[in-house]
């Protein structure tokens, strides 16, 4: 992109939120400067009930959804077969269970529908948007629990759903963590196609894949991640505050600071202006992006 032409507008979105109150309190300081259009939460999380209440304030300036978790800590419901010690499995467990197809579909819609209900219960309002932690949303069973869990809600048309993958001539010229860009994409193949069916809208263009390596360059991956925009482009990112609870549940630390110091510096404004880029809320975008039934 050049120094020319009109603006293109994008959503920068946090994921994590209730992660840990530093990873909240990171983001909420973002928000509040304007510097993201959406942050996705954590509903299994111990710190989202008073979480939600000071996220409310930023009803208004940013689109709030549910960062569908099945890969880290505890369950809301009981999962005897997925996860049988009380903890959620990794996500290499997820992935080898998803491609062979044996995953417990009902316990996974069960607990797709506590984390809806403990977002709607604790935010007093439906998410705009649904996406997932380590992008377990656009697994084959999961998504399909997922879209059941939804329809039953009745939100066709009334919420969002993040799409993982982007087009390979995209990912390759950013360059950005290739081989789990490319390989995210893959396992999403589809969802898109299969949500619109559905009357679920999706972005279209994702980018944001990181090391989490705190020595790392934050600022020029993030130049990379504005690379060829899709129409309805959607950047994730991890800022936040390093505190003990966040080390305690998740390897994901002290990048989150780097990435937080970024946003909140003016280089970032100067990049957007530069690459005369601008933030918005898909929300918006989306009002026209479903056909009427």
């Amino acid at each position: 992109m050049g120094t020319t032409g009109a603006y293109f507008s994008f959503c920068l979105c946090a994921d994590d939120y209730a992660l840990s109150p530093g990873v909240s309190r990171g983001i909420l300081e973002a928000l509040s400067a304007g510097r993201l259009s959406a942050t996705s939460v954590m509903t299994t999380r111990p710190f989202w009930p008073k979480g939600a209440h000071e996220l409310r304030q930023c009803k208004a300036k940013a689109d709030i959804g549910l960062h569908l978790n099945l890969t880290l800590g505890s369950p809301l419901s009981y999962m005897p077969a997925f996860a049988a010690t009380g903890r959620l499995p990794g996500i290499s467990r997820v992935l080898k269970a998803a491609r062979r197809n044996e995953l417990p579909e009902a316990e996974i819609g069960q607990e797709i529908s506590r984390q809806l209900d403990g977002f709607c219960e604790h935010f007093d309002a439906a998410p705009a948007f649904v996406d997932g932690h380590q992008h377990v949303q656009v697994l084959p069973q999961i998504r399909a629990a997922l879209f059941a869990c939804l329809e039953e809600r009745g939100f066709s048309r009334k919420v969002w759903l993040r799409d993982s993958s982007d087009r390979p001539w995209r990912i390759l010229l950013r360059g950005v963590e290739l081989p789990k860009a490319l390989g995210i994409s893959w396992l999403a193949s589809g969802f898109a196609r299969e949500a619109l069916a559905r009357g679920y809208a999706t972005n279209e263009g994702f980018s944001g894949f990181s090391a989490f390596d705190p020595r790392h360059d934050f600022a020029a991956d993030f130049a990379r991640y504005l690379r060829a925009p899709g129409r309805r482009h959607l950047i994730m990112c991890h800022p936040g505050y390093c505190d003990e609870e966040l080390v305690a549940a998740d390897p994901v630390t002290l990048s989150r600071e780097r990435e937080l110091s970024f946003l909140l510096s003016p280089a970032f404004t100067a990049m957007l202006d530069r690459e005369r880029a601008r933030l918005a809320q898909l929300s918006d975008a989306f009002c026209n992006a479903i056909a009427p039934a």
